[in-house]
């Protein structure tokens, strides 16, 4: 895959911390939307005006999908007025979402791993420009899982030294177990998949996944795992795009393996912080806003509604459109997804980028409160 026209775009200065900046080189604003290649051999700069001195300034016109990291979240539904009414049924919500975005993110299969049944439902209460970006299931995504969330032929081959604990993770289960678990979880999207609405598998790894020759590994053996789908990746630990050697490796690896980059905007100076750098490694490119509520991002003792709750200003969506019209040049397709999940926070921000690209947005999409 490194013969594609893959990129990372760095943002303006301005909107990264300096030490960020300084790290990947990025200070000439004239040339806000610099380009790189994902293969270092064949890097190129853009000129002043923002344009690739190969494609003469013109673009791949992707398409641009945007939605929120969720529709079900209970202050959207029990604390906004976004939905036309509180007491709509499971089919009326999602209908009604469906005909606003063009795209959603299933958190629920992180904590729970979803049904065909339930995939089926999905598909019949959506129109068929309608895409679904799916969670990864926690136990594939080697965060500690819930035994009693397990599908019982795999929950049944956990070793006793570890089947009364209260969480397990993926490390613990012998290699036909693990991969009865990808197998179970791949067969429970193809209703969504056949019916050529699934958009992606997100695999959110977990901060304590760092850039290390086990967990590379671990990344290059996704697609193996799931060969069917279109798979995204996202980094929550630094060493991975630490420094512009780091960027190469870790945007390379992807690339090889066709798994998408989700690109973060998020708090910095964490740990778990990712410089906001915007990379096309598949077909499909991603961007996810989480906000930047740094007081919030590593509290204890909250909600993910208190975490991520941030509602971007008209400013900060105007600055990001452009920059998400340069991703979507170097791909298929592109989600943006609104994790900022507190209230009408996500829906009314992803309405407003929505407008501002003229892409995303469902033809014909009735008014929403903004």
């Amino acid at each position: 895959m490194r013969d594609r026209l893959d990129t990372a775009l760095p943002v303006s200065d301005d909107a990264v911390m300096p030490e960020v900046a300084a790290a990947f080189g990025y200070h000439n604003r004239t040339c806000v939307n610099e380009l790189w290649r994902v293969n270092p051999a064949d890097r190129q700069r853009c000129d002043a005006g923002g344009t690739t001195a190969a494609s003469g300034g013109a673009r791949m016109a992707g398409t641009i999908r945007v939605g929120t990291a969720s529709w079900t979240d209970r202050t959207l539904i029990r604390e906004a007025d976004w939905y036309p009414k509180r007491s709509m049924s499971a089919r009326e919500r999602l209908e009604f979402y469906a005909s606003v975005f063009t795209l959603v993110e299933v958190d629920a299969t992180y904590y729970h791993p979803p049904s065909e049944d339930l995939a089926a439902l999905w598909v019949e209460r959506t129109p068929q420009t309608f895409r679904f970006d799916v969670k990864a299931y926690a136990l594939l995504t080697q965060h500690p899982t819930k035994p009693d969330s397990l599908w019982a032929d795999v929950r049944a081959q956990l070793p006793t030294a570890v089947a009364g604990k209260r969480n397990v993770y993926l490390s613990h289960l012998p290699e036909e177990a693990a991969e009865l678990a990808f197998e179970r979880f791949g067969a429970a999207l193809m209703p969504l998949h056949s019916a050529g609405k699934l958009g992606a598998v997100f695999f959110q790894m977990p901060p304590w996944f760092t850039a290390k020759r086990t967990n590379r590994a671990y990344l290059e053996s996704l697609p193996d795992r799931l060969p069917e789908f279109q798979l995204a990746v996202e980094l929550r630990h630094g060493s991975w795009m630490q420094d512009a050697e780091d960027r190469r490796r870790t945007l390379g690896l992807l690339a090889d393996r066709g798994l998408a980059y989700v690109c973060v905007d998020m708090p910095q100076g964490f740990a778990s912080s990712l410089p906001p750098v915007l990379a096309a490694t598949a077909d499909l490119a991603v961007v996810r806003f989480h906000g930047h509520n740094a007081d919030t991002w590593e509290a204890k003792g909250i909600t993910a509604a208190e975490r991520f709750a941030y509602l971007y200003s008209s400013e900060e969506l105007r600055d990001w459109a452009p920059r998400v019209r340069e991703l979507a040049g170097q791909a298929r397709e592109t989600h943006a997804v609104f994790n900022n999940c507190y209230r009408d926070y996500g829906v009314r921000n992803a309405r407003a980028l929505g407008d501002l690209l003229g892409q995303g947005v469902q033809d014909g999409a009735p008014d929403t409160p903004t």
